[in-house]
């Protein structure tokens, strides 16, 4: 699903599709992708504090999403990010 995700992310850039909530931000620019990053990160902390399993799942969904949408605008791909990942995990062996 997650790379499924990042997908519909950068169709939705290059077609800019009406409606399209991720058309909308790539449209707005970085300024609001960062802080809706920063709103979705604020919310990540307050659910896993006090809102409980089910609404910290749904916050960190959207703090994904947010992420991935930045990553996109930024010309990052899914796969530099799992490759920084993976030659992370390689170093500590």
């Amino acid at each position: 699903m997650f790379d499924e995700l990042f997908q519909i992310i950068e169709e939705r850039k290059r077609e800019k599709p009406e409606g399209s909530y991720t058309a909308q931000l790539m449209a707005s620019g970085e300024n609001l992708i960062l802080r809706k990053i920063g709103e979705e990160t604020l919310e990540v902390l307050f659910a896993s504090k006090d809102e409980g399993q089910q609404r910290l799942i749904e916050e960190s969904a959207d703090l994904i999403y947010h992420l991935w949408v930045l990553l996109s605008y930024k010309a990052i791909s899914l796969a530099q990010v799992k490759d920084e990942l993976a030659l992370r995990h390689k170093g500590r062996e």
